[in-house]
């Protein structure tokens, strides 16, 4: 299997790896300059860079760097006593770069009104793919909203199990009302999602996860929920409220994973948040 083509299958799907290549080489080395290896997120790899520690070392490194989406610079000196205890006959020098390959990030639109409108306009500007999700086929159609890769005009529960979720799909709920609100909600807090999203004030927030818990799901389950969405700028109208939720996206893009679980339970299960919903 090619590693160009095994990268490109993985964004397809959804699913991060990283690519461990060498970029400089001085004296002799098990391998060769430009040698990769891809390392999977469930830590199966192709190709290979030599063997030996070094490529466990390397291994170790491209796990940190796909949990991270940090890429990492590793030079190595393969001594006459560390190329015999690797097994290695060699005693050269080298250099490997391992890069994060993320896919691109999904956005899934529940609703079709017009602050979903604007929030597919500006996600796809932004480099986010776009999905529409509405039980009426005048509000999900490829006519309005063209820049989407797909539309679905049927009932929210049919189109769950056809929504492939990774840890980077972002959901946003916003439908036309409170009990579609929590029957999406319902799906999404049960999904991996980087991003769970629902429009609304702090008292329908709290009226749903109230109704939820009541069903059996656990108060850490709404732990990553943004819940009213959007960063505070003050948004009244459609296209600001838009602006707002896409910015909200792009801070969690860009954060590492262990920061974006915290911000996400931060904004959430804050103090005052935690008091209202007693």
């Amino acid at each position: 299997m090619d590693i160009y083509d095994e990268i490109v299958r993985l964004r397809k799907l959804g699913q991060k790896c990283a690519v461990a290549t060498i970029v400089q080489v001085n004296g002799s080395i098990p391998s060769y300059e430009s040698a990769k290896m891809l390392v999977r997120d469930d830590g199966s790899m192709l190709g290979t860079i030599g063997g030996g520690c070094v490529e466990a070392e390397v291994w170790n490194a491209a796990r940190e760097v796909i949990a991270t989406e940090k890429p990492r610079h590793l030079t190595f000196s393969l001594g006459q006593d560390a190329a015999y205890d690797n097994g290695l006959i060699c005693g050269g020098q080298l250099n490997i770069f391992v890069e994060p390959v993320t896919p691109q990030p999904r956005a899934y639109i529940f609703g079709g009104g017009h602050v979903s409108k604007s929030i597919s306009k500006i996600a796809n500007m932004a480099g986010f793919s776009m999905v529409v999700v509405d039980d009426r086929e005048a509000f999900a159609n490829a006519e309005r909203f063209p820049e989407a890769d797909a539309t679905y005009a049927e009932p929210y529960e049919d189109v769950f199990p056809k929504l492939p979720v990774t840890s980077s799909t972002y959901l946003v709920i916003v439908t036309r009302g409170h009990r579609d609100d929590m029957r999406v909600l319902r799906w999404a807090v049960t999904t991996e999602a980087r991003y769970i999203a629902m429009i609304g004030s702090k008292r329908k927030t709290i009226s749903v996860v109230h109704e939820l818990e009541k069903e059996g799901f656990s108060r850490d389950m709404f732990g990553k929920v943004f819940a009213p969405m959007g960063l505070e700028i003050g948004a009244e109208t459609p296209e600001e409220i838009a602006i707002s939720v896409v910015a909200e996206m792009i801070a969690l893009r860009r954060a590492p994973e262990s920061d974006w679980r915290a911000l996400s339970k931060s904004i959430f299960a804050s103090d005052k948040m935690q008091a209202l919903l007693k």
